[in-house]
């Protein structure tokens, strides 16, 4: 089946903008793949980017949207603040050089990249983000790595609820009490490592029910996450695996299948402690 941009939901986000709730994912690719790896999701139907200040391939991200003959506000992008960039001023700044090397006037979302608690300035730096949003430079704002404890405090101090929490989110991982507290707070939850690495592909039980469904570990735990309402963007380099990422919009999980995979939960992460991360 070839997936199109159509087949794709959007989320709306708590600000009214709309997301695709499918993305395509560029960490660990190089700077001379990412052009390619970008201009070949598109060309299969992806319209959601999400990439960061440190993973250094922000150009990459913007040739390979120029290549595909998209037009800009036909791509989502998503781009993160640098973990040495905390600070009101710093943000602003960092941003400036993501537009720079992106060709842009603005993003769609803008993430605080993580917490970084042991600095205690992560809420100066929302302020230098609430500012770029008021600007027009930012259609929305989020963080990524926010725990219940960063999120209550931002909110008491700043009054605005960030749009997006991408977190760590996967079988081995999956969250319960941080999903939740999304929910009651209306932010939107994307799941960063979707996949956990690969790690989770071997277990027995999501091979079952890619036989059942006659689909991939991968494509499985991918739907997994679309039913849940996780906005989800799988990285890869390979184009045989870009277009089998997205293909998930013709097969359905039943309620058995979706106890089966929440049994999976073993509190396993495959990337740092937010709570301990110092960058």
């Amino acid at each position: 089946m070839t997936t199109t941009a159509a087949h794709v939901p959007t989320v709306e986000l708590n600000n009214g903008v709309r997301i695709p709730q499918f993305g395509f994912g560029v960490f660990q690719i190089p700077p001379e793949e990412t052009a390619r790896a970008v201009r070949t999701a598109l060309e299969a139907g992806y319209r959601h980017i999400d990439t960061a200040q440190m993973y250094r391939n922000e150009a990459g991200v913007a040739a390979g949207i120029a290549e595909s003959g998209l037009a800009r506000d036909e791509v989502f992008v998503t781009t993160k603040l640098a973990n040495d960039a905390h600070g009101y001023d710093n943000a602003i700044t960092a941003l400036e050089g993501s537009l720079r090397r992106l060709g842009f006037d603005h993003v769609d979302l803008y993430l605080i990249h993580w917490p970084l608690p042991h600095k205690d300035n992560y809420v100066r730096t929302w302020r230098g983000f609430e500012d770029i949003l008021r600007a027009g430079k930012a259609r929305a704002i989020g963080v990524s790595n926010f725990q219940p404890a960063h999120l209550d405090r931002l909110a008491e101090e700043t009054g605005m609820v960030p749009a997006v929490n991408q977190i760590e989110l996967h079988p081995a991982l999956q969250q319960p009490p941080l999903r939740a507290y999304h929910q009651a707070h209306g932010i939107a939850t994307e799941a960063w490592s979707p996949l956990a690495q690969g790690e989770v592909l071997d277990d027995p039980v999501l091979a079952d029910l890619a036989e059942k469904h006659d689909r991939t570990p991968a494509q499985v735990v991918l739907r997994w996450h679309v039913q849940l309402g996780n906005i989800v963007f799988p990285k890869s380099s390979s184009p045989e695996r870009i277009r089998q990422n997205i293909d998930v919009f013709g097969f359905q999980l039943d309620d058995e299948d979706m106890t089966a995979i929440g049994k999976l939960d073993a509190g396993r992460r495959t990337g740092p402690d937010p709570d301990t991360f110092t960058g």
